[in-house]
């Protein structure tokens, strides 16, 4: 672990990174619970009383997962102040990229004009996000990287069936990306620490089957039995079962390793997945839903960028001040689930 010494005291401290800029960008396009009801058998009271989710907003034509990382990218090198050449290090946290191969990462450091940096994307779904910050973080605490930029964006709109068929995922989801810059910190502010988790043996309850290797050759024309594995499948029981259960889990454990009670935090930001997974949370940890940050009413689940968005929007209304301690929550797809403890 590298060491640095404060200037003050000549003591040395353990190096830590911390959130220095941070923005979103969501698609035009907003579809109302009205606007379902012309593409599927569906009510406004059907989806607000299942998920909270009032409207979401969805790409169009050929705008794509890396069209939205770039404008959520520019805004949070903008509020850090670092340009291109400062940048050493991106990660993109999504499951919608552009292409198949290679990841948005790539498009994402050509699009911002970087020098040759290293860039990879991070597929844990909804928990790709804190997966990647916890990444970003070891990186700059080992002193391998100085500027990390963090981004999870999705376009995943485009992989569902907008009918009655696909009712069930196609009112839930919703397209965006939000961006974080990241760089040693100095002072007490920063990522305090990270844990990952997963569980694979559930991962069929959450999953989009196709394309893969798994099955027969993928270059044979598509029939409409094998079309249907190219579309995401849940089963909303078991996911809802299992998320209630881990959120409180993962976030007792980064209050835990860094000895806070939940009176020390003064906001959770978790994955924007169900409204109900959040209200259970807040239930079962014993606390209001004030201290749970939630926009999934405007946004929908936008899987990876759900956790950024959230916490732009959270700053930008003033909820999140210097010296306040944080929790980054998520449960998704694998299964996975994660949590960050961040003192801003």
């Amino acid at each position: 672990m590298k060491l640095e010494q404060t200037e003050s005291t000549g003591v040395a401290r353990m190096r830590k990174s911390a959130i220095k800029g941070i923005g979103y960008h969501v698609p035009a396009q907003v579809i109302t619970n009205h606007d379902l009801i012309d593409l599927m058998e569906t009510s406004e009271e059907w989806i607000k009383t299942r998920s909270g989710i009032e409207e979401r907003h969805w790409v169009k034509g050929d705008e794509a997962a890396s069209d939205l990382a770039f404008p959520a990218s520019k805004r949070a090198m903008d509020m850090a102040g670092v340009s291109p050449e400062d940048i050493d290090l991106v990660i993109v946290a999504t499951i919608s990229a552009d292409y198949f191969f290679p990841g948005v990462s790539a498009q994402l450091q050509d699009m911002l004009g970087l020098r040759n940096v290293a860039a990879f994307d991070i597929r844990a779904a909804c928990s790709a996000f804190v997966y990647s910050i916890s990444i970003a973080d070891q990186f700059i605490r080992t002193g391998m990287y100085n500027t990390a930029l963090v981004v999870g964006a999705e376009a995943q709109t485009k992989f569902i069936n907008k009918s009655t068929e696909g009712r069930d995922i196609a009112v839930l989801f919703g397209d965006g990306a939000g961006a974080a810059i990241l760089q040693p910190s100095i002072d007490e502010s920063g990522i305090l620490s990270t844990h990952l988790h997963c569980q694979g043996k559930d991962m069929k309850n959450l999953w989009m089957e196709g394309p893969g290797s798994s099955g027969s050759n993928q270059i044979n024309k598509l029939t409409i039995e094998q079309a249907k594995t190219y579309e995401p499948y849940m089963n909303g029981r078991e996911v809802f079962k299992n998320a209630v259960v881990r959120f409180p889990e993962v976030i007792q454990e980064a209050l835990d390793k860094n000895n806070l009670s939940i009176d020390d935090v003064s906001l959770i930001i978790p994955h924007q997945a169900n409204l109900r997974i959040i209200q259970s949370v807040a239930k079962r940890m014993g606390v209001g839903m004030d201290k749970f940050y939630a926009n999934i009413q405007k946004y929908g689940n936008t899987t990876a960028a759900s956790i950024p968005i959230a916490l732009c929007e959270a700053f930008d209304e003033g909820k999140i001040k210097a010296g306040d301690y944080l929790i980054l929550a998520a449960f998704g797809a694998g299964y996975t689930w994660a949590s960050a403890a961040i003192r801003w």
